[in-house]
């Protein structure tokens, strides 16, 4: 088997559109998750699956990847960011944007910034390798929205949202997890706003191999809503370390934090406060015996009273 792919194409340039409340101060994949950004939970796990340099696309908020990664690395892996303007290119226009910055002659792995997930990389690149894949889907059974029709006996993608066999059910997640080998990029045409599920299906047209993985072992979510980012804090307090404070955070006198509650570097809460299952930002304050329940403070927000399941 081939040495597993150095490098990754995470993607961090997305609108955020249904988190605009959170997304208008940061992109999506810096929101924090028990005080780790989003996107640096991604790197640690492409890392473990032995991956050492990080591309990164952007548009919304940019300067916010700089400021989180001044020097252009994390944990010895080294990032290169593609900025995407005057608009964002979605899936696999930003591949092809990012092109210069891509292995010319090696896979590499491409992984949504937006999600959350422990899977074992490592039986993907087993299985893509075995397949000698084009490109190659990580898939699961369950977890979210069942888009994919795949064959386990062949290792085929056979449709995706049932765009070209309409009568099929499909019985797969497509987890924003997959491997690419360079020519992948020769199909997208540059400087074109396009997604990956247009290019993948010309490849089934065609019977390229575009092939998947059923991995259904560990932990996958989707994290593009305030309710999943909530129910994510939720299923990892049940594996303890809840609440999540910050040794840089100032907890006054008589301060309560229940439940799946993570209160960031720099935060401070006044005396007499009571959070529940509360996500805290850096920087954020919540004044004396406030009252909140199933709320996200941003950075830098001060907050007072009583309330519950808001963005504040």
């Amino acid at each position: 088997m081939r040495p597993a792919p150095l490098s990754a194409f995470v993607l961090g340039a997305g609108l955020g559109t249904r988190l605009k409340a959170l997304t208008q101060h940061l992109p999506k994949p810096l929101l924090p998750v028990c005080n780790v950004p989003l996107i640096t939970r991604a790197f640690e796990h492409l890392q473990r699956a032995g991956a050492g340099r990080f591309v990164v696309n952007t548009h919304w908020r940019a300067e916010a990847y700089q400021a989180a990664f001044p020097t252009g690395e994390w944990n010895g892996a080294s990032l290169h960011f593609s900025h995407e303007q005057p608009e964002v290119l979605e899936t696999a226009g930003g591949l092809k944007y990012a092109e210069e910055l891509l292995p010319q002659d090696a896979p590499f792995w491409v992984y949504n910034g937006d999600i959350l997930t422990d899977l074992p990389l490592e039986k993907a690149w087993a299985a893509h390798c075995a397949a000698q894949n084009e490109v190659t889907l990580v898939l699961r059974s369950k977890d979210g929205p069942l888009q994919v029709s795949f064959d386990p006996a062949t290792g085929r993608v056979l449709d995706l949202g049932r765009r070209l066999h309409p009568e099929s059910v499909p019985e797969f997640l497509f987890t924003g997890v997959y491997l690419v080998e360079p020519a992948f990029l020769k199909r997208i045409p540059a400087g074109v706003k396009l997604g990956v599920v247009p290019v993948f299906l010309d490849m089934i047209r065609e019977g390229a191999k575009l092939g998947g993985v059923v991995l259904d072992e560990g932990h996958w979510w989707d994290l593009g809503t305030r309710e999943q980012i909530l129910a994510v804090h939720v299923a990892l307090a049940q594996n303890g370390g809840a609440p999540w404070c910050d040794p840089g955070a100032s907890l006054e006198d008589g301060v309560e934090l229940l439940g799946a509650t993570a209160v960031g570097a720099g935060a401070r809460i006044e005396a007499g406060s009571v959070l529940e299952d509360c996500v805290v930002w850096p920087r954020a304050t919540i004044a004396a015996n406030s009252k909140l329940q199933r709320c996200i403070v941003t950075g830098n927000a001060l907050v007072s009273g009583q309330h519950l399941d808001a963005d504040l």
